[in-house]
């Protein structure tokens, strides 16, 4: 089924801001269980660590902005590239850089949840 890409976009959009307010309850929707979410840093997290992390403010997103986003729509996933401008404090260090991303999502029992974020950074 074609036609899915502007709805992702937008979901993402929606879970980069959820992100950056703390919405806990939105990213629990969006986010499938399991996730797979690696950072610029080649760490890796899952759902429930990334949204640990966000809450116990070990990561506090401060802003996560994206640009550029392309979707492929294939059926019941969609893969997202782009380029996200992300301001965050990790550990206590604040830190604003680029990233080129990666991102997945399927469509299970009727809804959108993104499985897979893999980033870039891009050079100062």
């Amino acid at each position: 089924m074609a036609g899915n890409e502007r709805g992702v976009i937008d979901l993402d959009r929606k879970r980069m801001r959820a992100m950056a307010a703390k919405d806990v309850e939105t990213l629990e929707n969006l986010l499938a269980d399991d996730l797979v979410y690696t950072h610029s840093s080649a760490r890796l997290d899952t759902k429930r660590s990334l949204i640990q992390a966000m809450v116990s403010g070990t990561t506090v997103y401060t802003s996560v902005e994206p640009s550029h986003v392309k979707a492929q729509d294939l059926g019941d996933t969609v893969v997202l590239t782009g380029v996200a401008q992300i301001k965050v404090v990790s550990n206590g260090t604040p830190n604003a850089f680029g990233v080129r991303f990666t991102d997945v999502y399927t469509r299970r029992d009727g809804r959108w949840q993104m499985v897979t974020w893999q980033s870039t950074r891009l050079p100062a």
